[in-house]
């Protein structure tokens, strides 16, 4: 099957290379052999090489962008795969129903959200995106159409889920709906000094707040190291006031010729932000949208880290060591003088997910991102990885995009036991470079 020459690049700015993209019915109608190896495509939000396939094929889901139905009484929605996140919300918030678990985007197609069973701000009450999906079709590269759910297929629903594409194409899903009452939420900002402070403030929180999540000041040392505000919401309830109008997207309109984001820059923008917070804590009623997606308000606005693009950093550690990787975590990125701008931590629950290979365990998880800068940012990526596996944690592989064999194993010692149910015709840039020669 021939496709037409793909050029296409994750979030974080990795292009692909010598790759075919493929209409979805084409490929659905001849499934390619064996030894021609492809991968769904959706809306490329993966930071890394996750969603790309460098001499392969690109299955171009966002063809799959059909709502098939959505039960009002149920919340029960059946939807394509290349479905956006944000095309859900639009039909389902003014109907009184919101997604079980959203990821930072709405950008992202459901498809893509299943493959790496994203996480959201309240996974310590929901868990994974994963847990909220009742079945979906899975298209195999030999030509069998397989419904997987819990109780059919069960071994590739377990799979699938978290399983970053590679165990055939996703074509649809049903998924389960909650109820809400508005689409505002309550939303309570915490200033803290300190990392023991957050701690604290983020134990409380879980016990009464559906959604946590902290922003740390990364460039700030000192007595200022580890300061913060925590973001603690739940959903609001009815009001007869007229819901607050959308604000309007801004755009990030070219790619600068190098990164705007520097210590300078980074120090200027966390002051400006700290003071922008109230100084209260009270609960302000907000829309639910610059809560859950803050940074969609500003389309690309990857372009900001400039022509090279970022490199994103994530991992879960246990709570016994936590405390002391995140702080071990933070100091060595002020060592090496790195800038990120989008420092986030928050605790993750005891809610086991379905899938094999999803990422989250219980205890912290810290996200750092930084402009990639050629080998520096990648010897302090490296360093960053050996503080998590060294404390029992583990690091996200759909936002990576350069972790070494080493570190996947480490991270996901049972990789062995998913890979038999990865579907011969397809693989990833991620997968190889972790798993070959292993």
């Amino acid at each position: 099957m021939k496709g037409r020459p793909a050029d296409l690049r994750s979030w974080g700015g990795l292009r692909t290379h010598g790759s075919e993209l493929l209409e979805p019915a084409d490929w659905l109608a001849a499934p390619v052999a064996q030894e021609a190896r492809v991968l769904a495509y959706g809306n490329g939000r993966s930071y890394g090489d996750s969603c790309l396939n460098d001499g392969g094929g690109l299955i171009a889901t966002r063809r799959l962008g059909r709502i098939l139905s959505f039960d009002e009484t149920s919340g029960v929605m059946v939807c394509e795969a290349g479905v956006l996140l944000d095309e859900v919300l639009e039909l389902v918030v003014p109907l009184g129903w919101f997604p079980q678990v959203t990821p930072g985007t709405c950008f992202v197609t459901i498809g893509g959200a299943l493959a790496n069973d994203v996480h959201g701000k309240n996974h310590h009450r929901a868990g994974t995106f994963g847990r909220h999906v009742l079945s979906f079709e899975l298209a195999r590269s030999d030509g069998a159409r397989l419904t997987c759910s819990p109780a059919e297929h069960a071994d590739l629903f377990a799979a699938t889920i978290g399983g970053m594409g590679l165990t055939g194409l996703v074509t649809q899903v049903t998924l389960q709906l909650m109820r809400v009452e508005s689409g505002e939420m309550l939303q309570e900002a915490i200033r803290f000094e300190g990392l023991e402070r957050f701690f604290e403030i983020a134990a409380e929180s879980d016990a009464t707040h559906d959604y946590t999540v902290a922003w740390i000041d990364s460039a700030a040392g000192g007595r200022n190291f580890g300061r913060g505000v925590f973001f603690r919401a739940n959903h609001a309830p009815a009001s007869s006031a007229p819901p607050p109008k959308a604000a309007r997207t801004l755009p990030f309109p070219i790619t600068p010729p190098v990164s705007l984001i520097n210590r300078l820059t980074l120090s200027a923008f966390n002051a400006l932000y700290l003071a922008a917070q109230p100084k209260t804590a009270e609960p302000r009623r907000i829309p639910y949208r610059p809560f859950f997606y803050p940074l969609d308000r500003v389309s690309n606005w990857n372009r900001a880290y400039g022509p090279k693009g970022l490199r994103q950093f994530q991992c879960a550690v246990p709570m016994a060591d936590a405390r002391a990787a995140v702080e071990a975590m933070l100091r060595r990125t002020l060592d090496a003088g790195e800038s990120s701008f989008l420092t986030v931590l928050k605790l993750f629950g005891d809610v086991p997910s379905p899938g094999m290979m999803s990422f989250p365990i219980a205890g912290a998880t810290l996200t750092l991102d930084f402009p990639h800068r050629g080998e520096r940012t990648l010897r302090l990526l490296d360093e960053l990885d050996r503080i998590a596996i060294s404390a029992g944690g583990r690091v996200n592989p759909y936002k990576d995009a350069r972790m070494s064999p080493a570190t996947f194993a480490a991270s996901f010692p049972h990789w062995r036991d998913f890979a038999r149910h990865i579907d011969p015709g397809f693989s990833s840039g991620f997968w190889r470079r972790v798993t070959e020669g292993v």
